[in-house]
């Protein structure tokens, strides 16, 4: 009995196991490949500027700077945020590689537990031998 527990308790892991992994794969995949579009070119440009309450407090040349300075990254950044989605195969690769470890190290501890429960059912049905 305890055997099917062992092992019940094992395939129990290992499908919350399989259903974490294949969840954060979904969910990364997505971020990953929607990257591009969720970029937002030009707007998210216009949001990193200084803010108009804050320009008042600020020198206009340093004000003038930092937007010239985060219009030349613009261009960078888009150029890595729609290379970003090729890397989905990547995450495929990595996210069975980590299911594989995870998988292993359950059947792992389930063939331990196998053992503990063999050894002490073995001592608990051998007769007490007298020493002399």
């Amino acid at each position: 009995m305890f055997f099917a527990l062992t092992w019940g308790l094992a395939f129990v892991l290992l499908a919350l196991w399989s259903l974490t992994c294949w969840s954060l794969h979904a969910v990364t995949l997505w971020a990953i490949t929607s990257a591009g579009t969720m970029a937002g070119g030009t707007a998210a440009i216009d949001a990193a500027l200084v803010p108009a309450w804050l320009q008042i407090w600020m020198p206009p040349e340093m004000v003038e700077l930092f937007q010239v300075l985060v219009a030349s990254f613009g261009p960078m950044v888009q150029s890595l945020l729609t290379m970003v989605p090729a890397l989905g195969g990547l995450v495929t690769v990595l996210a069975w590689a980590i299911w594989g470890f995870g998988a292993l190290a359950v059947v792992a501890l389930a063939f331990g537990a196998r053992m503990v429960v063999g050894l002490l059912t073995r001592q608990r049905l051998q007769p007490n031998a007298t020493r002399v």
